[in-house]
């Protein structure tokens, strides 16, 4: 299947989880403007763009190579927090922490490793997987201001939803009509609508309703270390030097980033010096 039918059916099966899950909970449609205005630029910039953009990516290079980009998304989330959000303000160790992530976005560029046994275009994949998870980062920051106004399941119903409904209209005018052509390939899709977008997101909004947009987003900095291992064990996918030190990089760059915020987290609790100077 191509990248576009992919991203239609993981999203259809999520938004209909979600849907049987409201009507079985008794939770009813959602309502009120702030819960459908979310949710609809969440189905755009956390859902339609980034899907699009990080499935075409993986047809250029390796599994790997892209999650390390989804690393970025903490990184630029404490960029536009900074400028969105009036309580999270980028300080010297945040700026560090994002300048040590440039630098491994940099390694990758320069190395053009893509991490494909045949070719590959890290290049492409590259600025793919950027405009990505910037686009994911947007869309995690916006939630996070109206993170009181609205229940997490229902935004989620409308993210998936809305979302599907973009992927499936450009899937059409790019790739035509397709559908999996056997059990395995709709398990698959089950698997990842389920368990690669329904139960994470529902988990990301409640988290959002109890800490910051930055502290949120260091979720992602998991994603590329089971890219890369399940890309070399499952994949046959190659484990390049450039992949290595610019993923090193990033991960150090995100590592330094949660430390900051952690550090912001028991300041702002009102804890005692001695336990802030120890966090540090």
């Amino acid at each position: 299947m191509g990248p576009y039918a992919i991203a239609t059916y993981r999203s259809l099966i999520g938004a209909v989880a979600v849907v049987v899950f409201l009507v079985v909970m008794r939770r009813g449609l959602p309502r009120g403007s702030a819960t459908w205005k979310t949710g609809l630029v969440q189905g755009i910039t956390n859902l339609a763009v980034p899907y699009i953009l990080l499935n075409i990516a993986l047809q250029h290079a390796s599994a790997g190579f892209v999650g390390l980009l989804v690393a970025l998304v903490p990184m630029l989330t404490a960029v536009l927090a900074h400028f969105m959000l009036p309580a999270e303000r980028l300080g010297v160790v945040k700026v560090l922490g994002l300048a040590v992530a440039a630098g491994g976005v940099g390694v990758l560029l320069l190395a053009g490793d893509s991490g494909l046994v045949d070719g590959g275009r890290p290049d492409l994949a590259l600025l793919l997987g950027f405009l990505g998870a910037a686009s994911i980062a947007f869309g995690g920051t916006y939630a996070k201001i109206h993170a009181g106004a609205y229940t997490p399941l229902q935004v989620t119903g409308i993210h998936f939803v809305s979302g599907a409904a973009v992927i499936a209209v450009v899937a059409l005018s790019v790739e035509g009509p397709s559908a999996p052509q056997n059990m395995e390939t709709w398990a698959l899709m089950t698997y990842l609508g389920l368990f690669g977008q329904f139960m994470p997101f529902v988990l990301f909004y409640r988290l959002l309703q109890r800490v910051s947009a930055t502290y949120a987003s260091m979720v992602g900095y998991v994603v590329p270390l089971i890219a890369v291992t399940a890309g070399v064990i499952l994949l046959d996918e190659r484990l390049q030097a450039g992949i290595v030190l610019g993923g090193l990089l990033i991960l150090v760059g995100v590592l330094i980033t949660d430390r900051s915020e952690r550090i912001a987290v028991i300041a702002a609790e009102g804890a005692p010096e001695e336990l802030i100077a120890s966090a540090e």
